[in-house]
């Protein structure tokens, strides 16, 4: 497991960069996601304006006039947060150890603060007195969709891990009533499915404020949200993020934390040492596993992983590890992120492949909410993952949301033909 880039830099190219502590490896591979999606968004919206199907806006802006005050406030702030904190990390005396807790911290560098922040307002003056005209002059100029894609992905990133983080800590509610401040401020505990609702909302009002219709936005979106998830599920494997399966019996954690094949009286065994972890890990005695052995030659990874080292610090520590990431699980887990990544990108390809032959509006993003729906209540079936026991069936919070997208999907692809469009006007 790689909790940050510089163990994968120092694993995969053996560099010794202390730098790459500050980056998280989740972190890393959703923000990847979110650049995948802005491109692949930015190509559907493209080829719907080809159709005709969109039209541009008009807005009136000012050229030749000097850097507001605002604009050098804000590129002061920027500058002075990245002196402060990243900066600052190389010269804060183990800052680098726990890059997660001096991110939150007040800790940081003042001086380097104020000089970066002063660097990068001195620079926003000087490109807008570069463009100094000695009459600022009004202009119109057109703004279609797909221009507007930057923004789209930064409102639907800030209501997204707002989301996320919300319907986390309404998951766990038990554990964030113990814990509030830690549960809003940490890095971890993000729910897809609290940012894809509170993101898609989102996106509708700013949609309806910028004249895109938001039936086409989000058929163009569809191909780019499967495509981010899966990619984001690779930071979830590679982080060891907790978001894995139960327990497959058919391995169990040796004391140097290898995984080895394992009869059902050494797994059994293995259960009751570690009686204390997994009783508090379910929240009950009884541990839901399932025996899986490997099958046509696929590596015993594919079928049960310890997470070794992961990011959470879930399970048993290494005989004379110290610090951070010294833990892995006793007994193996099926790696349902990878899973989850496989599926996704088979779903990616699919309908990006037919995306072109839906010509009823709605009806792409039908398919992918439908698609999205399946994949997830399945997989939940060997999740880890609290389930509400108010219901007779005890379902998670996870396969309620996906057995609703399925039915919203299902529904969506009726009604789309009936759905009214507004003829398109440039405005």
């Amino acid at each position: 497991m790689y909790p940050n880039l510089y163990y994968a830099f120092k694993d995969i190219f053996h560099v010794d960069w202390s730098f790459l502590r500050l980056i998280n490896s989740f972190g890393f591979f959703v923000a990847i996601s979110f650049i995948l999606a802005a491109w692949v968004l930015t190509l559907e919206l493209r080829r719907k304006q080809s159709l005709g199907l969109l039209v541009f806006t008009e807005q009136t802006i000012i050229v030749g006039g000097t850097a507001s005050i605002s604009d050098l406030i804000i590129n002061f702030v920027l500058g002075f947060v990245m002196g402060f904190k990243i900066v600052g990390a190389f010269i804060t005396p183990n800052a680098l150890n726990d890059p997660q807790s001096y991110i939150l911290s007040g800790q940081g560098s003042i001086p380097f603060g104020l000089l970066l922040g002063l660097a990068f307002a001195g620079l926003k003056w000087w490109e807008k007195y570069k463009q100094k005209l000695d009459k600022p002059e009004s202009r119109t100029i057109r703004i279609w969709p797909q221009d507007r894609v930057g923004d789209m992905v930064i409102f639907a990133a800030l209501f997204g891990f707002a989301g996320a983080k919300f319907f986390n800590n309404l998951e766990n509610w038990d554990e964030f009533v113990k814990h509030p401040l830690e549960g809003l401020a940490s890095f971890s505990g993000l729910t897809f499915y609290g940012g894809l609702i509170c993101a898609t909302i989102a996106l509708y009002f700013y949609s309806k404020k910028y004249q895109i219709p938001f039936i086409h936005l989000c058929d163009a979106a569809a191909p780019g949200l499967m495509l981010a998830y899966a990619t984001g599920r690779i930071g979830c494997q590679v982080a060891g993020d907790g978001d894995w399966g139960i327990l497959n019996s058919a391995f169990i954690s040796d004391a140097q934390g290898k995984l080895i094949s394992a009869t059902p009286e050494q797994y059994n065994a293995v259960l009751q040492h570690n009686q204390h972890f997994y009783a508090e890990q379910f929240a009950t005695s009884s541990v839901h596993a399932l025996h899986v052995q490997p099958f046509w030659g696929l590596p015993n990874w594919l079928f049960g992983y310890n997470y070794p080292h992961n990011v959470i610090s879930e399970g048993i520590n290494f005989a004379g590890c110290q610090g951070n990431y010294c833990s892995y699980l006793p007994i193996s887990v099926f790696p349902t992120p990878f899973y989850e990544t496989v599926m996704c990108l088979i779903i990616f390809a699919a309908i990006w492949f037919f995306r072109k032959k839906f010509k009823v509006p709605g009806r792409l993003f039908a398919v992918y909410l439908i698609a999205n729906g399946i994949e997830r209540f399945f997989i939940e079936k060997i999740r880890v993952n609290l389930k509400y026991n108010g219901l007779p069936f005890h379902p998670t919070q996870a396969e309620l949301i996906s057995f609703g997208l399925f039915l919203g999907g299902i529904v969506l692809y009726w009604l789309a033909p009936k759905i009214k469009l507004s003829k398109a006007k440039a405005v």
